[in-house]
């Protein structure tokens, strides 16, 4: 049975909670939704065999997005950033939990207007609005900071299970994209995708804590898949390691269970994060949480991109 649930705007208005997770176990639901919103021959920067690679695998990669002189401006102003005593001190930075050195900068597009220009670089936004067939909104970006030598990964999840749990989206309309700003070796603790793995829905067992994300965003509790449910994705889809020099980026869809190890390298891995959702999509009440997380995390703001 699909249960309802109330909107922002208006609590006696309802929509379909198509995807429940946080309940007492774990289950899957088929996905529900398109993968590709858009028509196959929109134009805009993808191909169509690029649009057909993610409607299969549930990501595609662009391996030179930006040239080698882009990337050194990014690159600086990731480092500017992350120097700022005023940046650090903002809630919207992220530490690590050990080395109490920087891990994120959430809101990164309304910080600097260098990333702002970016989100609107038509490389970038163009391919939400071909992938997701509207227009789009930031519902999140940051900077994600991977020094060598100890830096802690993200373990496996699906953004959509959160996202919709905790922000609120209702349907799987949004994509992100990771740009990186320094080579991804196979060693440096690089994205993984479980490919193919979009298609199934995972919702997780346990309930979300009150201020959830205070923890989430240094170690992923809430929303975590069991290991018998990661060890038969695995082994139905397999996994995907992306390496890549620097100005390299991944698309992927909302539902893909992805993740990535520790970097105990001394080779950094950086990289800015733009997640995209649709204006059609925009986000309602929390589907499984007592309260939604700050705006800086997910934003209520769906002004679209221009």
């Amino acid at each position: 049975m699909t249960t309802t649930h109330p909107t922002l705007s208006d609590p006696s208005a309802t929509v379909p909670d198509l995807y429940p997770s946080r309940a007492a176990t774990e289950r899957t639901v088929p996905r529900q939704d398109p993968v590709v919103w858009g028509a196959p021959d929109a134009p805009g920067p993808f191909e169509p065999l690029d649009l057909q690679s993610f409607q299969r695998d549930g990501f595609v990669g662009v391996d030179r997005l930006l040239e080698d002189d882009e990337v050194a401006v990014y690159r600086d102003e990731l480092d500017r950033l992350v120097a700022d005593p005023a940046i650090r001190a903002d809630e919207r930075s992220i530490v690590e939990p050990q080395s109490q050195e920087i891990r994120s900068v959430f809101e990164v597009h309304r910080i600097s207007e260098v990333f702002a220009r970016l989100v609107r670089d038509e490389r970038v936004v163009g391919r939400a609005r071909q992938i997701l067939g509207s227009d789009v909104y930031v519902h999140q970006s940051r900077i994600n900071v991977k020094p060598g030598f100890g830096a802690s990964g993200f373990y496996w999840h699906s953004d959509f299970e959160t996202w919709h749990a905790e922000d609120g989206l209702p349907r799987m309309r949004t994509v992100s994209v990771s740009i990186a700003l320094t080579e991804n070796h196979d060693t440096n603790g690089g994205l993984m995708i479980m490919p193919g793995s979009h298609r199934t829905f995972l919702g997780c067992a346990g309930a979300t804590p009150e201020d959830n994300y205070k923890r989430s965003l240094q170690m992923q509790d809430a929303g975590t898949p069991s290991n018998e449910a990661l060890t038969a994705m695995a082994s139905e889809h397999g996994i995907k390691l992306f390496t890549g020099r620097a100005g390299s980026a991944t698309w992927f869809d909302c539902n893909c269970m992805h993740g990535s190890g520790d970097n105990i390298t001394p080779f950094a891995r950086s990289n800015v994060f733009i997640v995209f959702n649709s204006v059609e999509n925009a986000a309602v009440e929390p589907f499984a949480a007592p309260v939604r997380r700050p705006e800086f995390i997910g934003a209520r703001d769906f002004t679209p991109v221009r």
